[in-house]
């Protein structure tokens, strides 16, 4: 995509940022997970899931494969969907409007989570870009 001077440097840029956000932000939220799993358990128990140690460690496995597609490209406009998909899930299960009469801050967290799944909405469409970006079909020829 260029823009209408031809200089498609910035978009270049701005897509290689963006995928490293969305790559950090789920390298803190395993590193979380990851050094104290035992209270995400907790916090999972605590919303009343079962298995609350169980889905701790799957959704880690989930956040360290959502990292690798948004670092390395590999089948990211999936992942992106699949990433949109867990953040509502994450802002009903955890920050939905149950949780709102006790503390009104969970409704910016709530809103937080869509105004995140918006922008994964918008890079699924869009794609990893052209640079660094390792395409699907050189993985499956493979």
């Amino acid at each position: 995509m260029t823009t209408a001077t031809g200089n498609a440097g910035w978009t270049t840029a701005a897509i290689l940022v963006g995928r490293l956000i969305f790559a950090l932000v789920f390298i803190m939220a395993v590193s979380f997970k990851l050094m104290d799993i035992g209270g995400t358990a907790t916090y999972i128990a605590g919303a009343g899931f079962p298995f609350p140690t169980l889905l701790a460690w799957l959704a880690a496995l989930l956040e360290l494969a959502l990292v690798a597609c948004f670092l390395t490209g590999a089948y990211f406009s999936e992942a992106a969907l699949v990433a949109a998909a867990y953040v509502l899930f994450l802002a009903f299960a955890f920050h939905g409007p149950s949780h709102w009469a006790g503390n009104q801050a969970e409704f910016g967290f709530f809103i937080d989570h869509f105004t995140f799944a918006a922008g994964l909405l918008f890079a699924a469409a869009h794609g990893p870009g052209r640079v660094l970006a390792i395409k699907k079909e050189w993985l499956l020829r493979r």
